[in-house]
C-alpha cells in the first residue's frame, strides 16, 4: 500500500494540487497525486484522475487547464491524446497530468506501475 505524505509545496507540487482539486470539482474519480521526483528526477508529480465517459474526460481537461491558468498563469506545454479521449496527457514540464477514461485507467494501472511513489495529500 502506498503511503501518503504531506510535502512542502514546490511550484510543481502546488500546481499538481490545483489540478487535482480542479478535477475533483468536475467530479473526476479516484484522483491522486504521486510524488515521482525521486524516481524520475525530471518531473515532480503525476496527477491521475478519471472520467466515466469521453465527454467528462474532455471536461476534466478543460477544467484543469483553466484552473492552472487562473492560478499560475500557465497552461500545459503540450496535450496528447485529446482526439482519442481515452487517455489525455497534459505536460506541464514539472507535472504530468493523466486524465483517463475509467476502463483505460484500469488497463494501464499507473498506480501499480508507480507503486513506490508516495501519494501527496491534495484535499482540503
Amino acid at each position: 500500500m502506498a503511503t501518503t505524505v504531506e510535502i512542502e509545496p514546490s511550484d510543481g507540487y502546488a500546481l499538481a494540487k490545483v489540478a487535482a482539486r480542479a478535477a475533483d470539482a468536475k467530479l473526476g474519480e479516484n484522483t491522486l497525486v504521486l510524488d515521482v521526483k525521486e524516481l524520475l528526477s525530471v518531473v515532480d508529480a503525476f496527477v491521475v484522475t478519471e472520467g466515466r465517459n469521453l465527454r467528462q474526460v474532455d471536461s476534466l481537461v478543460d477544467e484543469i487547464e483553466a484552473a492552472t491558468k487562473a492560478t499560475y498563469g500557465r497552461g500545459p506545454l503540450a496535450i496528447e491524446g485529446r482526439n482519442d479521449g481515452s487517455w489525455v496527457l497534459m505536460d506541464y514540464g514539472d507535472v504530468l497530468i493523466h486524465v483517463f477514461l475509467d476502463e483505460t485507467r484500469a488497463f494501464y494501472d499507473l498506480e501499480h506501475l508507480w507503486s513506490s511513489a508516495p501519494r501527496v495529500s491534495w484535499e482540503g
